[in-house]
This record gives C-alpha cells, structure tokens and sequence, in this order.
C-alpha cells in the first residue's frame, strides 16, 4: 500500500534510522510527520514505510542527541521537542549485555536497555533465579582489572569464557518464571547442598537456565592460582575507594548512561543487608554472596588478620571438596536436611545484619553484665600495660569500678557506647581476645581497649557491645544468637586442636592447591606445603560440616569483619583543606583520616533528620540528632553514586518479612532518585 504524505505548512520530514539488526547495515528512513502526531503513530508510518513482515513489538525509538527514549507512546512530537533536525533510532528495547557475576562467570543475556536499571536488574536477578534484586546493582569495570596488562590474553580466555543464556523465549518482556516470586512458593534447592530439587526440574526447563548452568551458578567452581595473582588488588584505601565509583545510576535507563549491546558490566552485591536468606530458594543467591566474600578477601578488598585468612581458606577447601561430590551427585538424607535446616535458622539474625521483628524488652529488667576486665586507653602517652577494672554493663553504657567493692559508689567513668564503632582485636591461637571501642566525643572518637579472659567472656561482652552501638540492650532477642554466632567464629578460628603430624602425614594424599585459598599477599609468606598444612589443619574444625551451612559460615564470619559492607569514598567536607575518606555502612556513615586509616567521627542513619544534595555544586548535606549538620562533595565519584546508597540503604530497613516480595519500586525512587 502506497503512504500518502501529510501535506501543508505544518508537516515535516524526519529521518529515522532503523536498526536491522543481523542485517549489515542500519536502515535510513524518511517519512512526513507534523508536530500534534504521536510517537505511537510515528512507529506505525515507519513500519508501515519499511515494509518487512516481523515481529516489531519490542522496537522503541532513540532520540540520540536528547539521550533519551521515547517510550510514552501517546505523547505528541511537539510535547518531546522533536523537531526536523532530531536524529531518532529505532531500535529493539531488549538488546545482549555480557555480566560477569561475583564467581566472575560471565553470561550473555537479554536485557531492557530502556528499563531503568533497577528494573533492569530485577529483570536479570529472575533469570539468574536470585531473590531480593534489591541488593544488588550493575557496576561498571575498571580499566585496571587486570593488574598486568601483559597478561590480558590469558585473563579474556580464562575469565571471559561465556555462558549464553539468551533464548527464543527471552527476547522481549519478563525473562523467567512468573512462579518464581509467588507466595506460596514449593522449595526449588535441597537445602544442605544447593542443587535443584526435583520438583523443580520442570521450572528449568521453561527458563534460560538448563541444570547444567544452574550447577554453574549454583555451586562454587575452582580457581587458578593464575588468574587470581593477575586481578586487581587495591593496595591503600585510596585505591579501595576506588572500587566503588563505577555503580550505575539505578534511577536511568542502560541506554542514557552509555552502555552499548555486548558490553560487559559486573552484576554485584551492592547493598551489604541481605533479608530472608532461605536455602530452599536461594541456592544461586547464597553462592553468589559466598563468592563476592571470597574474591573481597582473595583480593584484599577487605582486611582480616592471618588467621582470619587460614579459617576462610579452611572454609573454601572445604567448599571445594563437597561441591565437587554434589556435582557427582552424592545427595544427602532427609534425616540430614532436617538437622541443617535447624542449626542454618540460627544464622537468620547475623546474616540480617542483626535486625530483628520481636524485642522483648522488659524495661523494669533489663539484663547487665558485671567481671573483671582489663583496659588499656592507646591514645594516651604511657607504656602498653592493661589495667584490671571491675566492668558494669547495662542498658547501652559500661561502667568501671577500681574493685568490685566499690561498684556500689561512683564509677571511675561511664562510657555511653550508643553510636560507638566496635572492632574485634583478636587472636584465638594466642589467646588474645580485645574489644575496641571507637566512642564519638567532641573532639573526635575516644579510644578504649577491653581485654577478656576467655572465649566466654568475650563473647558474651562483644555481644553487648554490638547491641549498644545499635542502640539495643541485652534485653533484645537478637543478643543470644549474636553470643552464639561469635562464639561459633571463634572455634572456626581455633586451630590447634589437631594432630599435626598426622596432617603432615595425610598432605601427601591430598590433592591441595593452598594458593587458591589465601590471597597472593599471604601466599608468599609460606611454602606451598606448609601453607597446605596449615590449611588442612584448620578444616579439621569443620570436616563434618554440610555445604550449604559452610557458605553460611563464611558469609556470617565476613560480616565479622571490621571492614564488612563499607564502601570507600574520597570526599571533602565543607570548609575542610584537605581531602578525606568517607565510609558508606548499612546503617551509618564514617569519616575516616585518609592517611591513618582511622574513623573520626561516626553518623547513624537512625539520627538522620534530612539530606539533600544541591546537583548544582554536587554537595551532599545531611542533619543529624542533636543539631549536627554535615556536607561534602564527592571527588572519586559522582554524588548521586552516595546519594543513592544513603537513599537506598534507608529503602531496605523499610522491608519486613510480612510483606511479600513486590518492591515498592516508586518509594526507592523517591528515596535515591534527583536531578543532576
């Protein structure tokens, strides 16, 4: 049928470009349009101008100079502003994107590139069967990933291996199952080794995801020592800052923000509290966690002590193992599901971040603590030497006392530990078990160091420390199962219950790689056999432990971790001379002194009264309780990277588990979204 031109002084020819896809070339195509026609009727005139029979439902128009789609259809090209000059692609909505995912497997995938990146990434976490895609975000890669540039041949072989999840059925709208977020879901994962349930073969089979790539997402794979020595380690925390400059803006399109077919972008944990971590669905969720805490600490992302790094190389091997005899299909017994399932329920609260729904808070008693302790104040110009106390604990503050006799008069100082930072400062083999206490006083912290006996002892005072600094007492239901979860890390970081010799004796059987386990830094530090012993030595610990709940381990010991879930950033604050390091947590801020690494002042998100951010200058200012503001611009990345983790951290403490899983998507927008 011949198109009969739009005549008069109102009518115009715009010049479309179409993209044809497996064609070799782009197609230019001229129609007449006026101003009061719409978007929907311009896509109508240009199929009907091209002629060619096809499915053309996922096309959307691209107006390239604007950097924008135009995807309300009903909007004139008056109201967009599109004029005769405009250059508009029509293009398709779905286009391939490549995502190395936190085992640094890459798959290639359909993906909206006019969706805003939070649905986008909805959209991906479905196929990829992973729950709660709201802790997660798309990163852009650094230039320097590969560390030796000279290598880059060997990591595009080994590290760019991809798995191809693009199907007929993906090409355009939801790209898995609708089932999979329904309420009344049936378990899809054996909960002790993570593989597929039978029941749920069929699910599979209507997804992108065969079993055998599933086992790929699933279950941990081997890594070589090779590639691991060429990736990037940040050495400063200047370079760890770094690492976090490169999220996408979640409140715009793929598209606006650059991102081209094919590119390659990292899909990663980007919000450090995961909810309702459930083994029967989240196989692929949990070991996705647990590899993003491997590479953190293979790479030197994030600090931990030697032996610190010997307990998780003991948790990998042992990983290793078992995931190797869950691919030989040695599935486990109900018997064995039943008792897993028991001791993983007491990972909820650590894994939460230490949320917890039920306070069971009797003000009239509330439990204290009272011992001897030992204290040592390392700011003060004296000789290291611990000094014995009698310690007081109650409600949020600790009182100490010369003796216990004098506990019924004044304190010799009460500190208030509400808003304090808590770093463990242990050392099990040498039964060193400190507590450090970062308290916020005006000037700045004060520093305080508590020494305790035993593993009993600490644990049940780090425990309440860690409440105090929430805000919460021992009176909360979370403070028992936080007792347990640190005395649990503690006996993973307890070695010395072994038989040495015989391990020396066992190594020879035993096909080990150690620098596989330990990052580069601490590999070189020991013989390759006698790090493998040492390794062996501390799986002893762990031997009978079911694969599942050994990922669940190392995720909660991560957490442990002085430095879990801050993200870096390189500020100066208002009327300050010099740059310094702001630490974003899931619950506050940190202002940190670039040069010695140490916290200066600490804001929790629970004292915020407001923030905004002036785009104009790129200032982020916030209020908090009582009467503090605070404002810095941001020098290593946008301010809208930092605006949208305040917005997005504030975003998750809103979700309970009486919900069901349906984002409020509009609230996060509101709370992370802005003008730039």
């Amino acid at each position: 049928m011949t198109h009969t031109a739009a005549t008069g002084p109102a009518s115009w020819e715009l010049c479309v470009t179409v993209d044809q896809q497996n064609e070799s070339e782009n197609l230019d195509v001229r129609i007449r349009v006026s101003g009061d026609l719409h978007i929907g009727g311009v896509m109508f005139k240009l199929v009907e101008q091209i002629g060619v029979a096809r499915d053309w439902s996922d096309y959307g128009l691209w107006w390239e100079q604007k950097n924008c789609w135009l995807l309300k259809t009903h909007w004139t090209l008056d109201k967009y502003g599109v004029q005769a000059d405009a250059k508009l692609f029509f293009t398709p909505q779905h286009k391939l994107l490549r995502l190395r995912l936190p085992n640094m497997k890459t798959v290639r995938l359909k993906v909206c590139f006019s969706s805003l990146v939070f649905k986008a990434v909805t959209e991906i976490c479905r196929t990829l069967n992973i729950r709660r895609p709201e802790e997660l975000s798309l990163l852009k890669p650094r230039e320097d990933f590969v560390r030796k540039k000279k290598k880059k041949e060997v990591k595009e072989t080994v590290l760019e291996e991809v798995i191809n999840l693009d199907s007929p059925k993906s090409n355009s709208g939801s790209l898995g199952s609708p089932g999979l977020y329904s309420k009344t879901m049936t378990p899809m994962y054996d909960p002790v080794n993570g593989t597929p349930a039978s029941s749920t073969i069929t699910w599979f089979t209507d997804s992108p995801l065969t079993d055998q790539n599933c086992n790929i997402l699933a279950l941990s794979q081997p890594i070589s020592p090779e590639v691991l020595t060429q990736m990037y380690q940040p050495r400063t925390l200047n370079d760890k800052a770094r690492l976090n400059s490169g999220w996408l803006d979640s409140s715009r399109s793929l598209m606006e923000q650059g991102i081209q077919e094919d590119d390659l972008l990292l899909l990663r944990f980007k919000y450090y509290f995961f909810f309702d971590l459930n083994p029967k669905y989240d196989a692929v969720r949990i070991n996705q966690l647990f590899e993003q805490a491997r590479w953190a600490i293979l790479l030197g992302e994030i600090d931990c002590t030697e032996e610190e790094m010997l307990m998780f190389a003991a948790l990998q091997y042992h990983i290793s193992k078992l995931s190797l005899s869950v691919e030989s299909n040695e599935l486990t017994t109900d018997g064995e599901t039943d008792e897993i399932e028991a001791a993983l329920s007491n990972l909820e609260v650590a894994l939460e971040g230490g949320r917890s729904n039920k306070i069971l808070e009797d003000i009239t008693d509330i439990p204290k603590l009272a011992d001897n302790l030992k204290l040592f104040r390392p700011k003060k110009l004296t000789l290291k030497a611990y000094k014995q106390y009698w310690f007081v604990f109650k409600d949020t503050s600790i009182s100490y006392f010369k003796n216990k006799e004098a506990a019924h008069g004044e304190p010799a100082e009460k500190l208030n530990l509400r808003g304090c930072e808590v770093v463990p400062d242990v050392n099990v083999s040498q039964r060193k078990f400190g507590i450090k206490l970062l308290i916020p006083v005006a000037e700045g912290m004060n520093e305080i160091i508590l020494r305790c006996d035993n593993e009993s002892q600490y644990s049940k005072w780090m425990a309440a420390c860690i409440l105090a600094s929430k805000g919460k007492t021992m009176a909360d239901s979370s403070y028992r199962s936080e007792v347990q979860n640190i005395l649990q890390f503690l006996r993973l970081k307890n070695t010395n219950t072994t038989n040495t010799s015989q391990i020396n004796t066992n190594i020879e059987n035993v096909d080990i790689k150690p620098d596989c386990f330990v990052s580069p830094k601490y590999a070189k530090k020991y013989k390759t056999k006698q790090l493998a012993s040492r390794i062996l030595e501390a799986q002893q610990n762990i031997s009978q432990m079911p694969l599942v709940e050994a990922k669940m381990r190392f995720i909660q010991a991560w957490q442990s971790l002085p430095e879990f879930g801050i993200a870096y950033y390189i500020v100066r604050f208002k009327d300050a001379k010099k740059e310094e390091l702001l630490g974003v947590s899931y619950n506050r801020l940190i202002r940190i002194d670039i040069a010695t690494g140490d916290p200066v002042a600490t804001w929790r998100f629970s004292n915020m009264k407001q923030w905004n951010v002036n785009w104009e200058i790129q200032q982020v200012a916030m209020e908090f309780d009582p009467n503090i503001a605070v404002a810095f611009t941001c020098q290593s990345a946008s301010c809208k990277v930092i605006h949208e983790y305040i917005g997005g951290y504030i975003f998750l403490s809103t979700r309970s588990k009486d919900q069901n899983e349906t984002l409020d998507e509009d609230l996060f927008h509101k709370l992370t979204g802005g003008q730039e």
